[in-house]
């Protein structure tokens, strides 16, 4: 696609209208969602705001993707925003659910049957890190043809949606990025600036901090060869990479 003409979007363009509202969807929960939210609340975890994750749905419908990838299912209250999409509309060819435990995996097994998509749908368990890191050196060996068995995850993704805490962030989404189809697009959420006096012996805060600073390196150093672009919506703010 070219940058600028008359008549086509630039990609800076697309990447605008791909983080905007989908009138024709539905604005409220879907009734599974919004169950995984109550569960969600009565055993203390933390989501992305509905707001956020609506906007992230409704990306997900313009992209129309054949291969998607989520980092960080949970339990599964955004893989049921997108298993719910999918369910009305055109589902893609493959769905890959990255979530680190196999308690939470069991709870999004169920989810899945649910929705009678085992068929399209992967739940992988264990460190992203691990998992892509395996699934680059695989893609690499792959192209010299010194492969062996199969790759955890798939070579591209159009799709890749990464929900990670801070002290993590930076790193899976360079790792995210090097599984991107050439017209895919990265979404995440910008991650809190950490406030107050550190005590440099309190690891746990430290690694916020360093976190944070990886995470401002990520965008700095990602302008040349990806469009970045923030979008506010409420209580969060979407960030989203497609590469130029």
């Amino acid at each position: 696609m070219s940058e600028d003409t008359d008549t086509t979007p630039s990609r800076k363009e697309l990447l605008s209208h791909l983080l905007s509202k989908v009138s024709e969807l539905p604005r409220d929960e879907p009734i599974i969602a919004a169950n995984i939210n109550e569960q969600l609340q009565h055993m203390g975890l933390s989501t992305w705001s509905l707001s956020a994750i609506r906007r992230i749905r409704d990306t997900v419908y313009r992209v129309n993707p054949q291969s998607i990838l989520e980092v960080g299912g949970a339990i599964g209250h955004r893989t049921a925003w997108l298993l719910d999409l999918f369910e009305q509309h055109n589902q893609p060819e493959r769905f890959d659910i990255v979530e680190q435990g196999n308690k939470f995996a069991v709870i999004i097994k169920r989810l899945v049957d649910r929705y009678e998509a085992p068929s399209w749908t992967n739940i992988v368990v264990g460190e992203f890190s691990t998992l892509s890191a395996e699934s680059i050196a695989w893609k690499a060996a792959t192209i010299s043809g010194l492969q062996e068995g199969d790759s955890p995850l798939a070579h591209s993704y159009d799709v890749i949606i990464v929900d990670e805490k801070l002290s993590n962030l930076a790193s899976y989404m360079e790792n995210s990025l090097q599984l991107l189809s050439k017209n895919g697009i990265l979404l995440t959420t910008e991650p809190p600036v950490p406030s107050g006096d550190v005590d440099e012996n309190d690891k746990e805060m430290m690694a916020m901090v360093d976190g944070f600073n990886s995470w401002i390196e990520l965008i700095k150093n990602s302008q040349n060869d990806y469009h970045i672009a923030f979008c506010p919506v409420f209580e969060a703010t979407i960030v989203a990479f497609l590469p130029k």
